[in-house]
């Protein structure tokens, strides 16, 4: 998309507003359609163990000009995903409708905040982390996962409009990382400063504006057994943070979710033969394959058949 408005929702009013549409827009799913919904979360230590502060929601209608909600759930708390719209449906319901497929990068800690601050149990969740992971070639580029901006930089240089488009994404990531990160001097406790700071809805913006182009790159190539592989992690992902013993930080958040049997699987779907070097010295036109092409030759029929005049 080419550009993006940004409405900061911090009433019922907007929220059963923004229901209603939603439930509209999929009143009648249509098959094999891309998302409409593209969600990220912040907050102070973002899991069961801390808070939500905003609730960023991109709505992508693929049309050039995208649409991001910046819910603020720290003004509204249940109220966000309470409040019903005329239909009697709330933000909670449309959250849980495993029918209405919502997109994350990395979904762990965003669905482990919300079930256990909000009861919200995620449901139709596809995760473009595990989508990225699942695209590379051989299970040892697999062993770790990459995060955001290494995804996008890796995947999306063509969508920066150049190297200034690139620079001021990740400019604007930059400087919302220096207003709460404790390297930087910042603190955590700006997510629920009001009004929000330009610096910070710049923030919430970029990490999800390229999630629409990062999950046409990996999803729409793939075929239905790869797309199915990469949905069944992505639901034992949400299963696994809605657990009691679900740990929402360690070292081993870094590592693929693949087993071994998934690996090999990968690895064959994959695989991407090496080109054939022509100018060779063991090239041998008279190999079976050259000879199979000429058996091929679809000239033969029209070339030898009576001369029938031009088409008319």
């Amino acid at each position: 998309m080419n550009y993006i408005e940004t409405e900061i929702t911090n009433t019922t009013k907007q929220i059963g507003d923004l229901v209603d549409w939603l439930v509209f827009r999929h009143a009648a799913p249509v098959p094999d359609y891309s998302p409409t919904m593209y969600i990220d979360l912040e907050g102070i230590d973002l899991c069961r163990e801390g808070s939500i502060s905003i609730l960023t929601l991109l709505i992508d209608t693929g049309i050039p000009t995208g649409r991001v909600y910046l819910i603020d759930v720290h003004v509204l708390g249940a109220q966000a995903f309470n409040t019903t719209g005329v239909k009697g449906k709330t933000l909670k319901d449309i959250l849980q409708d495993e029918k209405i497929p919502k997109v994350f990068f990395d979904v762990r800690n965003d669905s482990d905040a919300l079930f256990a601050h909000f009861g919200v149990e995620l449901q139709g969740v596809e995760d473009v982390q595990l989508m990225e992971s699942a695209t590379r070639v051989t299970t040892k580029a697999r062993k770790f996962l990459s995060g955001l901006a290494k995804c996008v930089e890796n995947n999306l240089l063509t969508s920066f409009g150049g190297g200034s488009g690139r620079a001021s994404w990740k400019l604007a990531k930059e400087k919302g990382e220096r207003l709460f990160k404790a390297e930087h001097g910042g603190s955590y406790e700006v997510f629920n400063q009001r009004p929000i700071p330009e610096e910070i809805i710049s923030y919430c913006v970029g990490d999800v504006q390229y999630l629409p182009e990062l999950r046409d790159r990996f999803w729409k190539p793939q075929t239905y057994q790869w797309r199915n592989l990469v949905n069944g992690e992505s639901k034992k992902r949400v299963a696994a943070s809605q657990k009691l013993e679900y740990k929402p930080h360690g070292p081993n958040r870094a590592l693929a979710p693949w087993s071994e049997d998934q690996n090999r699987t990968l690895d064959q779907w994959n695989y991407v033969a090496p080109p054939r070097d022509y100018f060779d010295e063991d090239f041998d036109p008279h190999e079976d394959w050259y000879d199979d092409l000429d058996d091929r030759n679809d000239f033969d029929d029209w070339t030898r058949a009576p001369w029938q005049g031009p088409p008319s």
